[in-house]
């Protein structure tokens, strides 16, 4: 949930919400209207040009009404709603909707947004519960992106309020409204950890807010975080994220009543869409005993967890596996190979616990086209799976409009929910090691998030809000990828030499002064 501010509000509507009643207030006659129902919601009743569309009240309290109108350009529609001005200005558009059966509500509307404003978000207020908000992202591309708000109404009324606090030529602009029963949310706001033991045993140091050292899981937990994501190598050269340190990590996630999702990797070092190495000891194996392994792998440590009162809540079965796993017996040149060697993961998983959701992982969050011919094999070749999980990194997969569309075809297509297994984004630029970072250079970044800690909080923000606005509920939340992955002498990328950097210090969430950095706010999300 955000931390939200309020305009003045004008006094006859603030006189009306005291009173429960629209009598209070002389409203157009076009908002005595079905309860709950937007009166001109896709702006389209006035042509372009009207400061106060019909059915909408426009408020400044500097008197900058006229930095909300019409114009043409809809999502759908002739017209869309556009908060501009040539100065700087703060502006609100809102409809107050009385005679509201009690309930959740979500508010759902298709948004642009130049960026760089103050503040720029769509609310739901004088609602009864906590005012909701869900803030505009940047889209330098011009793409609309859809986001929905949801709200608990307890007192039969509502106001939906588009708000703008802008900088001279900010814009955004609004369309398609609706306003529906139901409610938003996501069940996961999690992080993969997997270098954090290393980062511990080599002195990494992480501090709460105020300063003091403390425990890096309690202190994302604390902040919200409710899942954590491990990944598991089959024989590792430094000896982490093998078996017994996925099992002793499981016990302190739980202990802090966390979700756990195990990620397989068949590898002795990292699996991803460039590199799908089998482990060395399976090297020499033919195809039948890949089969074997990867199901008594999976069995034994997924078992080994439940032993132990840990029970994995999701598995992927593969890391990236956009051409496949185990190379060359299971890429996806071979899908009857692929679908059997990935089938045994699944069945093995079941195995242990049925309740254990099994998902299938692509690096695919910008690329809907790859994702489907992915899973249109998966699916034909009767792979079995729960879940999709997509990485998204804005700087490598584009703008989150081709995230929502992947995810939003992907989830209806297939039937499944989807979340984000992978996301992160930079607090800097500058480098606390000698290894270049991957994302070091302005030219890398995304239009709109500068790396800063407030660029880097908008962005994980922004990433979940496009989970969210997934359709039936099927966008289940989105995992920060390495958190901790501070800049530890020993901690490097490479099991095999202790003396490479991580190349990811700056997309952590701890500082330099190893402090949180101000994204680990949103784990909060509502």
């Amino acid at each position: 949930m955000q931390h939200v501010h309020r305009f003045p509000r004008p006094l006859a509507l603030a006189v009306a919400m005291l009173l429960g009643t629209a009598a209070a207030v002389a409203l157009p006659a076009s908002q005595a209207q079905a309860a709950g129902t937007l009166t001109n919601p896709g702006f389209e009743s006035d042509g372009k040009g009207t400061a106060t569309p019909t059915g909408w009240s426009t408020y400044s309290a500097a008197g900058q009404n006229s930095a909300s109108f019409t114009e043409a350009g809809g999502h759908t529609g002739s017209y869309r709603l556009t908060q501009w001005a040539a100065a700087a200005y703060k502006v609100e558009t809102y409809q107050y909707l009385p005679g509201l059966s009690n309930g959740n509500y979500t508010l759902t509307a298709w948004v642009r947004s130049s960026g760089g404003q103050n503040s720029a978000y769509l609310a739901l207020r004088n609602c009864g519960s906590a005012e909701q908000r869900t803030d505009l992202p940047p889209t330098p591309n011009g793409a609309w992106i859809r986001l929905v708000t949801s709200i608990a109404v307890t007192n039969n009324q509502c106001t939906i309020s588009i708000d703008s606090d802008a900088n001279a030529g900010n814009w955004l602009n609004i369309d398609d409204l609706s306003f529906t029963a139901g409610s938003t949310g996501l069940s996961i706001r999690g992080a993969d950890v997997s270098s954090l033991k290393k980062s511990e045993d080599k002195g990494g140091v992480y501090r709460t807010p105020s300063g003091s050292t403390g425990d890096a899981l309690t202190i994302l937990n604390s902040a919200g975080m409710n899942y954590v994501r491990l990944k598991v190598w089959v024989n590792p050269a430094d000896g982490y994220n093998n078996k017994p340190q996925v099992l002793a990590m499981a016990k302190r996630v739980k202990a802090l009543g966390m979700g756990l999702l195990v990620d397989f990797h068949y590898s002795d070092s990292w699996a991803d869409p460039g590199k799908q190495t089998k482990p060395a000891a399976w090297s020499g194996y033919t195809l039948a005993q890949l089969d074997s392994a990867v199901y008594s792998h999976t069995y034994d440590v997924l078992n080994s967890l439940k032993q132990q009162g840990t029970t994995a809540d999701m598995v992927q079965i593969g890391n990236e596996i956009n051409a496949g796993i185990l190379w060359s017996e299971g890429s996806t040149s071979n899908w009857s190979n692929l679908s059997g060697l990935l089938g045994q993961g699944a069945r093995a998983a079941k195995d242990v616990s049925s309740s254990t959701r099994v998902a299938l992982h692509l690096a695919k969050g910008g690329d809907d086209a790859g994702a489907r011919t992915f899973f249109d094999n998966a699916v034909a070749n009767g792979v079995p799976f729960d879940l999709i999980g997509l990485s998204y990194y804005g700087y490598w997969h584009g703008p989150l409009s081709d995230l929502q569309t992947t995810l939003d075809d992907l989830a209806a297509r297939y039937g499944k929910p989807v979340f984000v297994a992978e996301t992160a984004y930079p607090f800097t630029l500058a480098n606390n090691d000698a290894l270049t970072n991957n994302i070091a250079t302005s030219s890398q970044l995304m239009a709109g998030y500068p790396a800063t800690q407030a660029g880097q909080a908008a962005n994980f923000r922004d990433v979940l809000n496009v989970v969210e606005a997934v359709p039936n509920g099927r966008g289940l939340g989105a995992f920060y990828w390495e958190p901790t992955w501070t800049a530890v002498a020993g901690n490097g990328w490479d099991p095999t030499d202790p003396t490479s950097g991580d190349a990811w210090e700056n997309q952590a969430m701890f500082d330099y002064n190893n402090l949180p950095t101000s994204v680990m706010s949103w784990f909060k999300h509502r």
